[in-house]
């Protein structure tokens, strides 16, 4: 039956975009080599394939790609004849927690067990993203190597947000997984002093992934909400990971504290927009247009007690504290129109005084055009018209053109709309950009 065929392959991309993090963490944790981790999570991923469309979806699908990986890297332990302490420990670990991860065990676990499994689960993906954040590697290789890994990018994606050719991204990933391997780093999350030395690299990949999520750089979907959920996942265990250190008696620096719980604060507030942000035919929802009634109030309460953490701890606000304050400024506006850009503003103003980016001053240029009008906007963004970083930066031009038409420039602004639907890789966002230029093709 060809349609059941299809649905299971669909089902297994829809699992695989879940839980592939995950599996290449286990692996990696297993074969302590993120090339032949990922070779493994491959094979997984082919079996699945093969097999569900003939034998069904199982009851626990991620559990069953668990079980297979976990089948894969002791197979491979045994082909290389690996007979050290180190990997007989790993062997003998793997084994003790076999329960733990059993495919068949997982609609019968208690309330604690469940909690078990899931945050070893979670600590496996942890310590993935930390070793990749080795400090071995330089920094571009770090954040590349974790959104291949974790993100589930593909080479040609990495390579096309660095601006290199994917050629040369694939050598710089292949050169960054044998470095890790030959230097026998442990895959887990680090102890002592070695956590707050890596932590600044850990936040920005997290980042990475939840913007990867939040606004897809490629393909026909606006956004990834699998994506989005690893990197809250994330975001909320080195939240925990910070509070335990405190706990014990070993807490972080209170700007290092700080900045995890404006990471997670940013996170939760920017998510809880997710269920506004496109209409019923899958459509983007810019901000402005959102029917605020629709965000998660949960989302919103969790964003906003992280941010109040955040600020207590360091009155001095990081960057993703100032970032979180802004997207708070939006979460208590009962409406667009009632939004405090004034404010906004400044904080973006705060923002690339601390960290300074075109991008910070893009978006600063928007609250200036909204708290002051377009003319005084678009004079903050004239300048960013020769910063070679947003040369094919597609919202440049599409905040030029809300500048233009709204000081009645129109036909000014149908060819930057234009511009900027040439300059976007996702479809969806083209799609908005080419219907917004359509409508003023009359000069509406």
């Amino acid at each position: 039956m060809p349609g059941a065929d299809d649905a299971a392959r669909q089902a297994v991309a829809a699992v695989w975009r879940i839980e592939a993090a995950k599996v290449v963490a286990h692996a990696a944790r297993v074969v302590r080599d993120l090339g032949v981790a990922e070779e493994l999570a491959q094979d997984v991923l082919v079996s699945a394939l093969e097999h569900w469309p003939v034998n069904g979806i199982p009851n626990s699908p991620g559990a069953w790609l668990m079980a297979a990986v976990r089948r894969r890297a002791l197979d491979h332990l045994r082909r290389q004849q690996v007979r050290s302490a180190a990997a007989d420990l790993i062997a003998g670990e793997l084994q003790a927690q076999q329960a733990l991860y059993a495919p068949d065990a997982a609609a019968g676990l208690d309330e604690r067990r469940a909690q078990a499994r899931g945050d070893a689960v979670d600590d496996e993906v942890l310590g993935l993203v930390f070793t990749a954040c080795h400090p071995l590697l330089p920094a571009s290789a770090r954040s590349a190597l974790t959104l291949k890994l974790v993100a589930g990018l593909s080479t040609a994606a990495v390579a096309r947000a660095y601006l290199v050719s994917e050629g040369a991204m694939a050598q710089r990933l292949v050169r960054a997984q044998r470095t890790l391997a030959e230097a026998g780093v442990p895959f887990e999350v680090p102890g002592g002093e070695e956590l707050p030395a890596r932590l600044a690299a850990v936040l920005e990949v997290v980042y990475l992934i939840f913007n990867e999520g939040y606004a897809a750089s490629e393909g026909d979907d606006w956004m990834r909400p699998a994506l989005v959920d690893e990197a809250l996942r994330l975001a909320r265990r080195l939240a925990a990971l910070v509070l335990r250190r405190a706990r014990a008696g070993r807490p972080l620096a209170p700007a290092d504290q700080a900045e995890v719980h404006g990471l997670a604060a940013l996170l939760e507030l920017q998510a809880a927009r997710m269920p506004a942000r496109t209409d019923a035919r899958g459509r983007p929802v810019l901000l402005a247009d959102q029917d605020r009634r629709r965000w998660d109030r949960l989302l919103l309460r969790r964003g906003l007690a992280a941010l109040a953490q955040a600020e207590a701890l360091a009155p001095a606000r990081g960057p993703y504290t100032l970032q979180a304050a802004i997207a708070a400024c939006h979460a208590r506006a009962p409406s667009a129109a009632a939004t405090d850009w004034r404010r906004i503003a400044g904080l973006y103003g705060a923002l690339a005084a601390r960290q300074p980016s075109p991008v910070v001053e893009l978006n600063r240029a928007v609250a200036v055009g909204m708290a002051d009008g377009p003319a005084a906007g678009l004079a903050v963004l004239e300048p960013l018209r020769a910063e070679p970083a947003l040369a094919r930066y597609h919202w440049l031009p599409a905040v030029r053109a809300d500048f233009l038409l709204r000081l009645g420039r129109v036909h000014e602004a149908r060819a930057e709309l234009l511009r900027a639907a040439a300059l976007a890789g996702n479809g969806r966002e083209r799609a908005l950009l080419q219907e917004r230029a359509q409508e003023l093709a009359g000069g509406a």
